[in-house]
């Protein structure tokens, strides 16, 4: 197969990408897309039972150093739901961080899943459940008819807004669900990015730490549509295969799913995407740093960065055609997303755009 850096379309491009509102609006690596076409010779059994689904099962199984159970999904919504509905009986609740994916973006799925299971926040810094806070939680009206029963707990890695819980604060909510008898799950859209910016394993970053089930992200980081979830519990494994089927997630050409993950992981290539989306950030944050008048806010760890600029900027970098979410999150305020095919020429496009636009505000401000 072709090196990436010579296959590539963002190597190739000689003009700048303007588009950093999420790492959706990204395409896909290309050994991902060089893997769907040549598995789309001959045949192959369905539902799964054929050899690239059995590899994929058993890369997972290496990565995480342990024997796992992987169901594959078209998208992350369907990963969380169906994780947290095997994880949640209809009379339970799921505690997750006020700020989490689950419970802004995920329209009911949830919920609807589950059958009814109820989510309560949590409270924390920086978008992270805080132990202490979910100890609390997780006792309230244990046994209470009444009431809604904690049955487990979600986490976002990397938090939606670019926060990483460490390998500490990970193992410190799993001793705490525990001790309450609730089990964790983990929402890793953007796995990759978390573990590469933290340097740890795979198992460290999930099981080690009394992470239970696992919705592994693959398409915000160079894939075009799939997911895995990974149970790190047998006793969960065989009601989401019942689960996955009854939601219509059972695909029957399986290996077109199989074959996308498998290239994914296939020579470490989704740790590279993942780098380059982080460093990419990184290059990002730097810039801006070096403007007054611009906040970045927090302290960006993977590839999401929260930054407050003034409203003629915004508009002027709009107009430009630079693409970007603003405002959702209060007055000012802007998310700039890179990703695996985001490059050095696609930030500093922008960052001089910025620089021009400030210096021609400060020039009009002078001759006022």
């Amino acid at each position: 197969m072709a090196n990436r850096e010579q296959t590539s379309p963002a190597a190739a491009r000689a003009e700048p990408e303007l588009g950093f509102s999420s790492d959706n609006i990204a395409g896909a690596s290309p050994e991902v897309i060089d893997a769907l076409i040549a598995c789309n010779a001959g045949q192959a059994r369905p539902y799964g039972a054929d050899e690239l689904t059995a590899r994929v099962e058993r890369r997972f199984s290496e990565l995480f150093e342990r024997e796992v159970s992987v169901l594959l999904v078209p998208t992350g919504t369907a990963a969380n739901a169906l994780a947290l509905a095997a994880l949640t009986p209809p009379w339970g609740s799921v505690l997750c961080h006020r700020d989490s994916h689950v419970n802004n973006d995920e329209c009911g799925a949830p919920e609807f899943f589950t059958g009814g299971a109820k989510l309560v926040t949590v409270e924390g810094a920086a978008a992270k459940i805080d132990a202490s806070a979910l100890r609390i939680a997780a006792r309230a009206k244990v046994g209470d008819v009444h009431s809604t029963q904690p049955a487990c707990v979600t986490i976002t890695q990397a938090t939606e807004v670019g926060s990483l819980y460490s390998v500490d604060e990970i193992a410190a909510i799993g001793e705490v669900c525990r001790a309450s008898k609730l089990k964790v799950h983990m929402d890793g859209s953007r796995f990759a990015n978390a573990l590469v910016a933290l340097g740890c394993t795979p198992a460290e970053m999930t099981w080690k730490a009394g992470v239970d089930v696992l919705s592994f992200g693959a398409t915000k980081n160079g894939v075009p549509a799939a997911e895995a979830i990974v149970s790190f519990d047998p006793a969960v494994t065989r009601e989401l295969a019942f689960r996955r089927k009854r939601a219509g997630h059972l695909f029957s050409k399986m290996r077109f799913l199989s074959a996308q993950i498998d290239a994914y992981l296939a020579g470490d290539l989704w740790l590279r995407n993942a780098r380059q989306a982080n460093a990419m950030a990184l290059r990002l944050v730097q810039g801006l740093r070096g403007h007054a008048g611009i906040e970045v806010m927090g302290e960006p760890r993977a590839n999401i960065v929260f930054c407050r600029l003034q409203q003629t900027l915004i508009e002027t970098l709009l107009a430009q055609g630079f693409g970007f979410y603003h405002d959702r999150w209060g007055p000012g305020v802007v998310r700039l997303v890179t990703s695996f095919a985001t490059t050095a020429l696609d930030v500093d496009h922008l960052l001089e755009a910025v620089r021009l636009a400030l210096g021609a505000a400060d020039q009009g401000g002078h001759a006022a």
